[in-house]
């Protein structure tokens, strides 16, 4: 990590053509010596208002949740996909499969966003999936291949340059030679040993069989963690085929990840999976399993056929209805929700995109029982894919907790973030 030494279509394209102006050339270099990068200092604003934001209301009276519980629009954020929650502040990040990362602030503590704009533009985010905190309040953005950090993110976000530092610089988080459009988008979190996980789709729908291993040694179809200044980098998990959500249980300390399944093999199998990692070096069984079904040698991956079942393998807590998606995940901490939700997991599913009929684009919730492992799957708030036409209104990515105990929910699809309380009976 490195500091210089110093103590909606229509719009949405307006919105990223304003911001982008500023971003000919790459100013990480400049930002990093504290240097001034841009001359406009005014960063456009998301609309909050006006027949977008109605109709995503409108669309909302479809959801059905659990008695007690309601769900309103927090803020227009288009293409808005893995929330991080500001440790000090009424705000989030909000990071993006594009080229930004918004910041959302309430700035009245009314439970709604009042101001939505781009955060750092003067940089060239790419594919800036992942947003999350470290303990001492620096923003991590994991993006497709460069992780970069910001220090107090959530009180210098103002203007368009920002004090910014390198994790791992571009093109060294993945070989270059296995960049791709498919499964690149990256989470990470800050572990209870204070260090940095990623996870690291693999590019294939299934991955060759000559590059297994080296996809196993370098973490690619896994989870590697790092110090937070990027050293001491190793593999924490493999056996994965594309992990886009991640979460600690504060109770014990283990890590549980998502990871989708692979296509190719009909509607309904292989299963989705939500896992949960002990300890380091542990295998997750893919790409011989994905699920309990066998994926090596069917007709999704003929030359696994000779593959040898990976010892030890990690079944899943959970195995999700196939192709359904589960992407962000988060536990629940907060105390505003009943006690049965306390401590258990919710999950974003984003909906099949090949599937017929379609599943998905709904909240799916899991316990965790004493012992700390998953209980009963069940569906928490649905209504986003309209059964009788299968067309999608929504199609949520991440959840996230606010400190109020409020439950955000971001949706990509509809570029908006949700935020579900509780009212009781």
């Amino acid at each position: 990590m490195k500091f210089h030494r110093f103590g909606t279509v229509a719009v949405a394209a307006l919105l990223a053509t304003a911001a982008h102006a500023q971003q000919g050339k790459d100013n990480l270099a400049a930002m990093q010596q504290m240097k001034v990068a841009t001359t406009d200092l005014n960063i456009p604003v998301v609309p909050q208002t006006g027949k977008n934001a109605d109709a995503i209301r409108n669309n909302l009276k479809k959801i059905k949740l659990p008695e007690g519980f309601k769900i309103d629009l927090f803020a227009v954020v288009p293409d808005a996909r893995h929330m991080a929650v500001a440790p000090s502040t009424n705000m989030l990040f909000v990071g993006t499969r594009k080229t930004t990362v918004w910041a959302v602030t309430d700035r009245n503590s009314d439970g709604v966003a009042d101001e939505v704009k781009a955060f750092a533009p003067s940089l060239n985010f790419k594919v800036p999936n992942g947003v999350c905190w470290t303990k001492d309040g620096f923003l991590i953005v994991a993006e497709h291949n460069r992780v970069l950090t910001f220090p107090a993110a959530e009180f210098f976000y103002e203007g368009p340059d920002v004090a910014v530092g390198t994790v791992v610089p571009q093109g060294q988080l993945i070989p270059t030679e296995y960049e791709s459009y498919n499964h690149g988008a990256r989470t990470c979190r800050i572990g209870p040993d204070n260090k940095l996980y990623i996870t690291l789709g693999q590019p294939f729908n299934v991955q060759p069989a000559d590059k297994v291993e080296t996809f196993n040694k370098l973490g690619i179809g896994g989870i590697i963690r790092m110090d937070q200044d990027g050293k001491n980098r190793e593999v924490f998990s493999i056996g994965a085929r594309n992990s886009v959500g991640q979460d600690f249980n504060p109770k014990d300390g283990t890590l549980w990840w998502t990871d989708n399944q692979t296509d190719g093999m009909g509607n309904d199998i292989p299963p989705g999976e939500l896992n949960r990692s002990t300890k380091k070096g542990e295998h997750f069984g893919y790409p011989y399993w994905g699920g309990h079904v066998k994926v090596a040698g069917t007709a999704a991956a003929p030359d696994l056929k000779d593959m040898k079942e990976p010892a030890n393998a990690v079944f899943p807590q959970v195995e999700f209805p196939a192709h359904q998606a589960q992407l962000g995940m988060s536990f629940y901490n907060g105390k505003q929700f009943p006690a049965k939700y306390r401590g258990g997991v919710f999950v974003a599913s984003h909906g099949s995109w090949n599937r017929s009929p379609a599943s998905g684009a709904l909240i799916q919730y899991v316990p965790v029982k004493a012992d700390g492992t998953a209980g009963k799957l069940e569906t928490f708030a649905e209504g986003w894919l309209d059964g009788e036409t299968g067309i999608y209104n929504g199609r949520p990515v991440d959840v996230a907790v606010m400190k109020d105990g409020s439950l955000l929910i971001s949706d990509d699809y509809a570029g908006a973030i949700y935020r579900v309380t509780y009212t009781g009976n």
